[in-house]
Formats: C-alpha cells, structure tokens, sequence
C-alpha cells in the first residue's frame, strides 16, 4: 500500500516514550524547595492526544510524587561497632597533590581488601579468647596483617640479617623474643627470625611458572614457554628428577626427619604427615579431591583407603528424607568400596533376596527384574556423586603410604596431557630441605593506609604476604608479629580452597596421643616444639579453615 508505515504495526513501542517523558520530571519536583506542597498540579502541558486519561481524576487523587525516606544518619561520634576493620580503609581526599608511589600504595591496599570474606557469612568468633589458634593444614596464598603500629621492621633487610636468617632456617634455630619489644626496627633477632619464616622448598624450580596452585592454574600458566610439552624426551627427564625428589621426602617423612609436605597436581592435592600430628600415631596421607577412576585405581593397586567424610555421614541422621536418601546412597557406597576386605562385594545374592517378595506373591514372571548391569550402574551413581566435592576425602594410612608413592610415581595421569600444564611435573612443597629442592622465600611488603574513624583519619599499617603459605609458618608469623607490635593485630587469611578439606580430623578417638612421646619422637624435624604442639593436636576446623584471625592483649579469637 503506498505510503504505508510497516513501522507503526505496533505503535506503543513509540507511545511508551512519550508516556515516560513527563514522568521523569517528577524526581525532579520531588526536590523543590522546602515548604512548597508536592500535592500542587503541576503546570499546565501539552497533552497527548494519543494517551489514556481518567475522566474522573480531580487535582486530589492525581498522582503524586514518590515520597523517598532519607536514610538517617547516626549520631554524631558514634562508630557503627559491627563494622569490620577491613572496610574502614579508603583513601583520604587531601588539598595537596598525590604523589603516584602513594596513589599507587593506597589503591592496592584497598585492592586487597575488596574481595575480603563478609562477615555475615563467617561463624561467630569463640566467646572466651584463648592464647592459642587451632592448627590449620590449608595452604594459604596470601596473608594480610593489619595493625595500628607499623611494619617498618619487616623492609629492607640488610644483607647480614637476610643471611642469618637462611641459616637459622637451615639449622632450625629457635628464637626467643619478649613479650613486647619497643623498637622492632632496631631489633636485629626480630629481623632474622622474619627472613626465617618465610623460608620454604619447592621442586620443581622453574622461575617463569607459577608452580603453585596447580589447580585451576591453566590461566596463568597458557603463553608461557614450556619446551617439554612436545618433547617427550625431556618429560622423562623431568618426572625421573622428581621421583627421586619425591622418594627423598617420603624417607624423611618416615624417619622423622622432615613433619609434612604436600603434592600438589592439576587434578588433586596430597598431604603426607609424620606420625605423631594431627593426633594420628601412624605415618597418614589425605587426597582431595579424588574421583571413583581414582579411587579405582587405588583400590587395583591394593591400597587400604578409607573415605572418613562418607564414614562420618552413617553416624548422622538427617532431617529431610532426600537427604537420607542420599546418606544411605553414600553409605552404601563405602561398604562396597571399602577396602579393608579388599574384595568386592558380590550383589547378586542381595538382589536375588531383594526380589524374593516377587515369588512370594506369584508375579516373579510378570514383572521385569533389572538386570546385573543396571543394578551396578544404580550403586555407582551415588560413588559418582562425591567426586571432586570435599566429601571425596581419601585417607591412607601406615605402610599403605608407601605403596601410595609407587602408585603416584608410576601414574600416567598424575600428569597432564594436553593444556599449558602439559608434561609438567607435580609441585612438591615442604617446609625444610629435600634432594632437589629449591629454597624461596614468600614475598612480603608493607602497606600504609588511612582509616574514617568518627571524623577523623587515623594511619593503618598493613603487612602483605604472598605465596604459599604452609601451616607452620602461619604459626611461626604470628608469633613475631604479637612481640613485635604488641600483643594487638589483625589478619585476613586467603585459603586455597581444594585443601580446606585437609582439617578434618581422622584420627580415631582410642588414640590418644602424650605430648612428651610426640615431642620425643620428633626432635629433628626441623620445627620449633611448640610449633610441633601445635600440629600434633586434634584437627578441629573440619573441612573448613581459618579466614579471620586477631589478637588482642595477647589472646587470639579467630573465624572459619
């Protein structure tokens, strides 16, 4: 048709916007001047003649503006108490011109803080502060202390202070400090006994990879050069270099030599502890997360495992019918699974009993029974269903774990295939010195920053810690850190979450173990006794781990 618009078959596309356009005046006349009446009409305006209008609305019920409640604001000089200290940074607005070092100080202290944990979503902190914190076996990846005195004492050691504290490391000496110290800047022992705890092992020692995490960590690691990932001659090299470093770790696991350490994979971690920690009398290993092939492969190799999260479930009635359903599923699971028969269980006698009602009532030959396969299928299905969650903790213990470190080394799949971690050796961490090992250093700096505080600003020091932060130097760290700034500080601990589950306890209640017999059997492992007090409690996190952690008048409180 000529002169026909196919752009107005639907016309309130257009209408809509001219119906808007006096609307978006009214925040406008919400805003007047004081004592005017928002009830007034507003000023005559062209009407359109396209728009609905009610006959019967008067000046009374025309519509009014949307009243806006503005938030009150709290009384003058009262501090909200809930508020975290973390979220009182921010920069301050000065006259004078910023200098960029300081700009740039100031936005990455509040980089660090922006992706800090709610403190909704953390349990409370316990009620009564203690002098000690819970050990905790996740990794960490960054650390960051936050105190109202400052971290000058941890810049720019001296070449003497940085060497004797590779020493002490070496030689496992212990420091003692006082319970306060009034110039830790002039404090040449509190300066080593830093450089000392920031000391761990690492093999392999490729210096443009980042070998820690391995989980999740294809990122970070794609682009950068890794000529062994076609060279299959070279892989060979590398995973005969780490076996042996491997097997180096695990004799000095055995002889007590070394506390802990841990491997770390694309796929899974493994934790190796001596005997004597975490209230288990036997050497253990815990693996998460695993997967049933994995566990598949053990179970072929004939390693005695246990997993104690689904054990732990039998004992646990749950509320609502699924999820009993499911605990039932799981236990079922670990029955068949478990192996301290080291024989699978034969089902077809249970599930000729299962359908025996069948005869009973003369439809055997009328109903359909599931086959072998099929029942098969429906008992792995809950198996399937605990991979790669923190319930798929595996437990090994005694002289199963050294049938586990054959089974690792000879492991295809411990490696990756394809992807930019290809051909890459697992990373081994420890926390003393190991045949082909490499010393680092975490990496530490210190940030100033300024905090609201009523109507004023105050200086807030902070001190950053990156890298992989294992459980005693977490210990080691806060233990400077209460002589140094007095008995008062914060920290906000990152975790890397794959190894959270590493708290769980697994030790049996009969165990009990003597603190003199613990420290007696570990006199060289390279750790200070009070340290290995600490690691040979009872693990109490479960499959969390410590997130907050401050102390005041020198007793801790902490949240998970």
């Amino acid at each position: 048709v000529p002169g026909y618009s196919p752009g107005f078959k639907k016309p309130p596309a257009l209408l809509r916007l001219k119906r808007k356009r006096p609307r978006s005046s009214e925040p406008a006349a919400a805003s007047s001047p004081c004592g005017e009446d928002l009830r007034r009409p507003s000023a005559p305006a062209r009407r359109n003649p396209f728009s609905s209008r009610n006959p019967f609305s008067s000046l009374d019920n025309a519509p009014r503006a949307a009243r806006t409640r503005p938030p009150q604001p709290p009384p003058a000089g009262a501090v909200p108490a809930a508020t975290p200290f973390w979220q009182l940074l921010e920069p301050v607005c000065e006259d004078k011109p910023t200098s960029k070092e300081e700009l740039s100080e100031r936005t990455d202290i509040l980089t660090l803080t922006d992706d800090l944990p709610l403190p909704g979503a953390a349990p409370e902190v316990p009620s009564a502060p203690v002098h000690e914190f819970p050990a905790d076996w996740s990794i960490k990846t960054r650390l960051l202390f936050m105190s109202s005195q400052p971290f000058t004492w941890a810049e720019h050691l001296k070449a003497q202070e940085e060497a004797q504290g590779f020493v002490q490391h070496c030689r496992a000496t212990e420091t003692s400090l006082p319970e306060s110290i009034q110039e830790p800047k002039l404090s040449t022992e509190l300066r080593c006994a830093f450089q000392q705890s920031l000391v761990y092992w690492l093999h392999p020692s490729l210096p443009w990879l980042p070998l820690f995490p391995r989980i999740g960590a294809d990122r970070k690691i794609v682009g950068k050069a890794s000529p062994w990932s076609q060279d299959e001659a070279l892989q060979q090299v590398l995973m005969s270099d780490w076996s042996v470093s491997f097997t180096s770790l695990y004799n000095l696991l055995r002889a007590k030599l070394c506390p802990y350490f841990y491997v770390c994979t694309y796929q899974f971690s493994v934790l190796f502890r001596a005997a004597g920690l975490a209230g288990s009398d036997v050497l253990t290993a815990v693996i998460s997360p695993t997967t049933r092939g994995l566990r598949e492969a053990m179970k072929n190799e004939g390693i005695e495992f246990s997993l104690p999260l689904v054990e732990g479930s039998k004992t646990r009635r749950q509320r609502s019918p699924e999820a009993n359903l499911e605990t039932e599923g799981d236990n079922s699971l670990e029955v068949q699974n478990s192996v301290e028969d080291g024989e699978e269980a034969a089902p077809s006698d249970d599930d000729d009993e299962s359908f025996s009602w069948l005869e009973e009532m003369g439809v055997q030959d009328k109903v359909k029974k599931p086959d072998a396969i099929s029942i098969k299928l429906h008992k792995e299905k809950h198996e399937v269903q605990v991979d790669h969650k923190p319930e798929s903790l595996v437990l090994v213990k005694g002289t199963n774990t050294f049938t586990l470190l054959n089974f690792l080394i000879n492991c295809k799949s411990l490696v990756a295939v394809a992807g930019p971690q290809a051909g890459l050796p697992p990373t081994l961490l420890s926390p003393v010195a190991f045949r082909g090992g490499t010393m680092q250093t975490l990496k530490a700096r210190s940030v100033n920053a300024k905090a609201r505080v009523q109507s004023a600003y105050e200086d807030i020091f902070s001190l950053e810690i990156v890298g992989p932060v294992l459980p005693h130097t977490l210990r080691s760290l806060t233990t400077l850190l209460r002589s140094a700034q007095r008995g008062a500080f914060s920290a906000v601990l990152y975790t890397h979450e794959p190894t959270a589950v590493f708290n769980t306890n697994v030790s049996s209640a009969s165990s009990a173990l003597d603190k003199e017999s613990v420290h007696k059997d570990l006199p060289m492992c390279g750790l200070s006794p009070k340290i290995v007090d600490q690691l040979s409690q009872c693990p109490t996190l479960g499959k969390s781990s410590l997130r907050f952690l401050e102390m005041k008048g020198y007793a801790y409180t902490w949240k998970s």
